[in-house]
């Protein structure tokens, strides 16, 4: 059910992307409290971005979610994450914005359905 989609400026060419998306499952299933069988993770790179009118190193992210999402838990998961791509990406925690949607199940399809 949460969809984490990942754009970053910074080349994947040679980047271990499994352990990547494996932490942020990770990460975004224990922060939501949902099961790691239902958390996608998408990750992009070497799209083209400029953050305060340079193209150094920088992502965005947009964070779907079928409940789960509060002030808190956001900071804790913005936090998380920017940690993440930090590590594994060079991407400065101030070079990196994220967006929080919480939805309802009948904006989600799923399986041929809505859930």
């Amino acid at each position: 059910m949460p969809c984490l989609n990942l754009t970053t400026n910074v080349s994947l060419d040679g980047v271990d992307t499994s352990s990547i998306l494996s932490e942020a499952t990770a990460t975004v299933a224990n922060i939501i409290g949902k099961p790691e069988a239902y958390v996608m993770i998408v990750l992009k790179g070497s799209m083209p971005i400029s953050f305060g009118g340079n193209e150094q190193p920088a992502a965005y992210g947009e964070l779907v979610s079928i409940g789960g999402l509060n002030a808190s838990t956001n900071k804790e998961l913005s936090a998380a994450i920017s940690s993440i791509l930090e590590t594994k990406l060079s991407v400065p925690k101030s070079r990196f914005f994220l967006k929080f949607y919480d939805t309802k199940g009948s904006n989600f399809g799923w399986n041929g359905s809505t859930l």
